[in-house]
């Protein structure tokens, strides 16, 4: 297994390989939506890079990696991808204070939300004490989506199972599918709360971009869910929503494209609530937690596996 440590792994040439090939192609990408870019005066175009996936932990090797990336990439329009770990908020408030793009991935709570927009409004604030412009400074804050009902869903059948009681089943089967939406549509809720206080205000009237949320992970798991319900159920002014092949396809023949993001708060906040009946008893907070581990686990093992392929394909092609 290929593990490097910052600093060594420049001088190492399957990462110099690596490297050059994808910094080459953001950079290409940044060169194709850079007219997009342009058009919307800094509001859209943007390709995203993320830091390696091994680092989420490391809030140090985190900012000098951002750094390195942007500097190296060198686009106006380029975003870095930071998770939304303990960790990497500290570092999107100091990189976001130098001027770099951030987009903050991985996320699944209300909560790592509300920090994730704070750690924007820090950075900002602290680009602004030192003199610094923030108008062409952007961000983003990502939600993954369908993970969150595929994991509640997985918790509800192992709790069906064996159990016979009264209207357990259909106050369980109420919930499949529809925490992630709920979830959603919460976390705009503190959005909303959020750019209406005084200290965003004081940002905007100095040119602050707000920090979008972003729906991600937006395919449908579950085959009995509909396949762009993702989609309908989350458009809404300051939003993103990034969708696989599939589901633009899916999305082009039968979405219901409305404004539906604050449609049912009330039903969407009676069913978080509801997660805490004795009935129920799922802990939101600790499949979120999960969730985050496993996101991390899931960018690193593939990540890894390339850095381990490519290794192995260096050494045999010097031993020619």
């Amino acid at each position: 297994m290929l593990i490097l440590k910052l600093g060594s792994k420049q001088a190492n040439p399957s990462w110099r390989i690596y490297e050059s090939l994808i910094f080459e192609d953001i950079r290409n990408a940044c060169d194709i939506f850079r007219p997009i870019y342009e058009q919307s005066k800094g509001l859209d175009g943007y390709v995203s890079i993320e830091v390696p996936p091994t680092i989420a932990r490391d809030t140090e090797s985190t900012i000098q990696e951002a750094r390195r990336y942007y500097k190296e990439i060198g686009r106006e329009n380029v975003m870095i991808k930071i998770p939304g770990t303990p960790e990497g908020f500290p570092a999107v408030e100091q990189v976001i204070s130098e001027g770099i793009n951030v987009n903050v991935t991985l996320l699944f709570s209300v909560q790592s939300y509300v920090d994730t927009a704070w750690a924007y409004i820090r950075g900002l604030e602290k680009r602004v004490a030192n003199g610094g412009d923030i108008s062409t400074i952007a961000s983003v804050a990502s939600f993954f989506l369908s993970r969150i009902d595929a994991m509640v869903d997985d918790l509800i059948e192992q709790k069906l199972k064996g159990r016979t009681e009264p209207g357990l089943a259909a106050k369980l089967k109420a919930i499949e599918g529809k925490v992630a939406i709920a979830n959603a549509k919460i976390a705009y809720q503190e959005y909303k709360k959020i750019i209406q206080t005084d200290r965003w205000q004081a940002l905007v009237a100095k040119g602050a971009k707000v920090q979008r949320l972003l729906w991600a992970s937006t395919s449908t798991k579950n085959p009995n869910y509909s396949d762009v319900m993702y989609v309908d159920e989350l458009v809404g002014a300051d939003t993103v929503n990034t969708l696989p092949p599939s589901t633009i396809e899916a999305c082009a023949d039968h979405c219901n494209v409305d404004d539906r993001i604050e449609s049912n708060l009330d039903a969407a906040q009676q069913l978080i609530a509801s997660l805490k009946d004795p009935d129920v008893a799922i802990d939101l907070d600790q499949v979120m937690d999960k969730l985050l581990i496993e996101g991390i686990d899931k960018f690193v093992q593939p990540f890894q596996s390339l850095m381990d392929s490519l290794e192995d394909k260096v050494k045999r092609l010097a031993a020619v």
